[in-house]
């Protein structure tokens, strides 16, 4: 039962480990991602236009 125990910790730690890695690795892939999402929806320049907005009567 003690070898069981043992070899269930030693996969709980690998676990562990790789779960760190990959969301380092994901956390570092995220912020290239989102400046190429900014840069495409065209947030990051300041091109402001009027918007004029007109409404017909409301006469149903």
């Amino acid at each position: 039962m003690k070898t069981v125990e043992r070899l269930m910790v030693k996969l709980i730690l690998i676990q562990l480990i790789f779960l760190i890695l990959t969301q380092i690795w994901f956390n570092q892939a995220a912020p290239r991602e989102l400046n190429k999402l900014v840069r495409y929806e065209g947030v990051n320049s300041n091109n402001y236009s009027k918007v004029i907005e007109t409404f017909r009567g409301l006469d149903d």
